[in-house]
């Protein structure tokens, strides 16, 4: 896994040497989540507020090429399935700025928001496609391949029906130009697994789940416990499908302090997860609990893989911690545990909960599981 943090530094952790040794299950580093180069697993991209995009090698950590754009950088992207090299990156600039690695040029932007870009996501389906979100409150998709004309549109909170056209992709339809996601900034967009759908999150504090071939609002309604105040960009986390039931999407979501997970299409709350020793609602003269809550702020999330039941956050305090899952065995023990007497200690909690890593991913349909 690769860390960035706000230190400018960046980070290489090697996940299976860290589950042998429970003492360094809770990593210590700054910063969030990078991805690696899709087609190069030695090698992975960073951005930075210092305007720049790089790419690294992972076997000599040293920059192989870096591009100015010459504006603060929030977030950045690379298809997953695309024969082009083109990374979109949201800027402070109005733009979606394009950066060809093959040529090494900045081919093109992408004009139409009316503010700051903070978050962009390529589609896993058509490989042409990019959704972005800004300032401004909207999220607009793009057809890279037609340059400045590329704008395919606005998703609009107020439309539950969406634009069909003749071929269920907008074809032939009026053509959507207004319209916002979001009564604020728009600072996450993702798209699901196989594509049929975009999740935005925005500092209205609301989740929207859109019908990606319609650009309908599915009015899923995820409660009103979320909150999103930074401008930085914050992404909800999909569990990959195979690690889900049937017709169920889990969403876990990073709100100032905690994590929250959720029923995708629904928006029915399942669990919330916090940090160890983080008091919830600290007591006005709990000093010590208030003073340290602000930097246990959750800042991104990253799933370990698709063939493991485990996730990763990353704080403001410079911690990257590791979520496994608890089990309705492992509850029944340390309630059995406690009732004698005994004294659990955390090392051996830990080891316990990583034997059954394999019992519970090959089991998962029929034993219910919980996060904590």
């Amino acid at each position: 896994m690769v860390s960035g943090g706000a230190d400018s530094s960046i980070r290489i952790w090697d996940l299976a040497s860290t589950e042998n040794n429970s003492k360094n299950y809770v990593l210590k580093a700054s910063g969030s989540v990078e991805r690696f180069y899709p087609f190069d697993s030695l090698a992975f991209l960073s951005s930075s507020y210092d305007h720049t995009l790089k790419i690294y090698s992972s076997t000599t950590l040293s920059p192989s090429a870096s591009f100015e754009l010459n504006s603060v950088i929030y977030s950045h992207a690379l298809s997953p399935i695309a024969s082009h090299l083109l990374v979109a990156c949201a800027t402070q600039h109005p733009t979606v700025r394009l950066v060809d690695l093959r040529s090494g040029a900045n081919t093109h932007s992408l004009a139409g928001h009316q503010g700051a870009v903070l978050s962009v996501s390529w589609s896993p389906r058509h490989e042409h496609v990019l959704a972005s979100g800004g300032t401004d409150g909207t999220v607009r998709l793009w057809d890279v391949r037609r340059s400045a004309a590329g704008d395919l549109g606005v998703l609009d909170m107020e439309d539950s029906v969406g634009i069909v056209g003749y071929d269920g992709l907008g074809t032939g339809a009026r053509h959507r130009s207004r319209g916002k996601a979001h009564a604020g900034a728009v600072n996450g967009v993702i798209w699901t697994e196989e594509g049929d759908y975009i999740v935005s999150t925005g500092h209205d504090e609301r989740i929207r789940v859109w019908d990606a071939a319609k650009g309908a609002n599915t009015l899923a309604n995820f409660g009103p416990s979320i909150k999103n105040t930074r401008l930085s960009s914050n992404i909800p986390l999909l569990a990959p499908t195979n690690l889900s039931p049937p017709g169920t999407e889990y969403l876990f979501y990073a709100s100032e302090y905690e994590i929250l997970v959720f029923e995708l299409f629904s928006g029915t709350f399942i669990k919330k997860l916090r940090p160890p020793n983080l008091t919830s609602n600290p007591q006005p003269g709990n000093k010590k609990a208030i003073n340290s809550r602000p930097q246990s702020r959750v800042m991104s999330l990253a799933w370990r893989g698709r063939s493991h039941v485990s996730f990763y956050s990353a704080h403001l305090d410079g911690m990257i911690r590791a979520w496994i899952p608890h089990t309705e065995e492992d509850a029944a023990a340390e309630a059995d545990e406690e009732d004698q007497g005994v004294e659990v200690d955390e090392d051996y909690r830990s080891k316990r909960k990583r034997n059954a890593l394999d019992d519970v991913y090959h089991d998962l349909t029929r034993r219910k599981i919980t996060f904590s």
